[in-house]
C-alpha cells in the first residue's frame, strides 16, 4: 500500500503559477504517477503523467503551461503550473501504481490504485 500526500494548493489569481507536490510513502523502479484534477460537475481528467521509466506528457490544454516531475531520491512528484487560467480550477489529484513497469505515461484512472487526498487550486480572474 503506498501512501500519497499532497501539498501546494492555493488561491491565485489568472496568469499566477503554483508548484505542486506529492510525497510518497514508497518508491519503486515499476512506478509510474501523474495528476488528475477534478472541477464541480466535471469527470476527473489526468493532466499530466509519467511513466516508469521517466517519460513525461501533458494534457493538450496544459501543455506548455504545466511541467510534471518526478525525483526519486525524495519520492516526490511535482506539478509546476504557470499561466494559470480561471478553468484551471479543481482539486488536484496525485495518482500511482507500481504492479508492473509500465512504458507511455497513463491517463486513465483505472490504471491507478493508489490516490492522494486532493488539493485545491482555486484561479480568479
Amino acid at each position: 500500500q503506498v501512501q500519497l500526500v499532497e501539498s501546494g494548493g492555493g488561491s491565485v489569481q489568472a496568469g499566477g503559477s503554483l508548484k505542486l507536490s506529492c510525497v510518497a510513502s514508497q518508491y519503486t523502479y515499476r512506478q509510474y504517477m501523474a495528476w488528475f484534477r477534478q472541477a464541480p460537475g466535471k469527470e476527473r481528467e489526468g493532466v499530466a503523467a509519467v511513466d516508469s521509466a521517466g517519460s513525461t506528457s501533458t494534457l493538450d490544454s496544459v501543455k506548455g503551461r504545466f511541467t510534471i516531475s518526478k525525483d526519486n531520491t525524495k519520492k516526490t512528484l511535482y506539478l509546476q503550473m504557470n499561466s494559470l487560467k480561471p478553468e484551471d480550477t479543481a482539486i488536484y489529484y496525485c495518482a500511482a501504481d507500481d504492479a508492473v513497469y509500465k512504458l507511455g505515461p497513463r491517463f486513465q484512472k483505472a490504471e491507478y490504485r493508489y490516490w492522494g487526498q486532493g488539493t485545491q487550486v482555486t484561479v480568479s480572474s
